[in-house]
């Protein structure tokens, strides 16, 4: 079998998400008639036919449903790597590190930079704060990411668990929940829980992309939130937070691309590992 180019497969992906050639031409930015011929080359490289066409209609044989499931994920491989090939490549190399807003390592994070600067393969760190923060491992923008599991999609990335904390929740000093020594989640019945995009849980409120915008709503009595008890140290005066006692722990997580063979994200893991074990001994004392 031929070696399939990556444009051809970026042809095919367009026309079988719109069923309609012409539509897809025009989404891509070129004429109709070379994009036939790339699906038709795409088609004799494997061996097999894609698309049933008729004058009305474009369908996906088994086939072409088999690569429109995998092929984008395909594609998007690709894409990471080249991204973070040339930030490796690139004059001043760096190791991007993602994160949600204020999942700083339940504290840790200036520990593990620490120890990071005195590995040998280290390299300068960057930041990246966003919710999409396994998206932008997945994708190449960033090396490495501390994620909360399994609140956050962790399939297909290597892990490493670094601490599990118990919830808390997040509300207003007015909040009729405030004074409690803990809740339940029966306790949090009726009230309005925020939806994050790129993560599960529960949630029927407007969805959230950015920590300043929650907390806000919390203080105006919008909504609550249930987070991992290491956010205590970020809430704002007029804040406050309560255990929630059945809810199920979140794993701290730093996860990156199974694939990589990065010397310098290895000396991240290995930092990050040793800090997390030397917390969770301490405070085992």
């Amino acid at each position: 079998m031929d070696v399939v180019e990556t444009r051809e497969l970026a042809y095919f992906l367009a026309v079988a998400r719109e069923l309609h050639f012409g539509r897809a031409a025009e989404g891509l930015g070129i004429a109709q008639p070379p994009l036939s011929r790339a699906i038709g080359r795409l088609e004799r490289r494997l061996g097999v036919r894609l698309l049933e066409r008729t004058s009305r209609r474009v369908t996906l044989t088994p086939a072409g449903e088999t690569l429109l499931a995998e092929g984008g994920a395909a594609l998007d491989a690709v894409a990471a790597a080249v991204r973070r090939t040339r930030r490796a490549g690139a004059a001043g190399p760096r190791l991007v590190l993602a994160m949600k807003p204020g999942g700083d390592g339940g504290g840790l994070l200036p520990e593990i930079l620490a120890a990071y600067e005195r590995e040998p393969d280290a390299l300068p760190v960057e930041m990246l704060f966003g919710y999409g923060a396994a998206d932008a491992l997945r994708d190449g923008r960033a090396d490495a990411a501390l994620l909360y599991a399994p609140r956050q999609d962790v399939t297909g990335l290597a892990t490493e668990e670094l601490m599990e904390e118990r919830q808390v929740v997040v509300v207003a000093r007015g909040h009729r929940l405030a004074g409690r020594a803990e809740v339940s989640m029966a306790d949090l019945e009726g009230e309005v829980l925020p939806r994050r995009p790129h993560a599960a849980g529960p949630g029927d409120g407007p969805v959230i992309g950015d920590g300043g915008q929650l907390m806000q709503l919390i203080a105006l009595g919008r909504m609550v939130a249930v987070l991992p008890e290491s956010m205590r140290g970020l809430l704002r005066e007029d804040l406050t937070a309560v255990p929630v006692r059945d809810a199920e722990p979140t794993t701290l997580v730093l996860a990156w691309a199974e694939a990589s063979r990065s010397r310098a994200l290895a000396a991240f893991v290995r930092s990050t590992a040793a800090v997390a074990a030397a917390s969770t001994a301490s405070h085992l004392r």
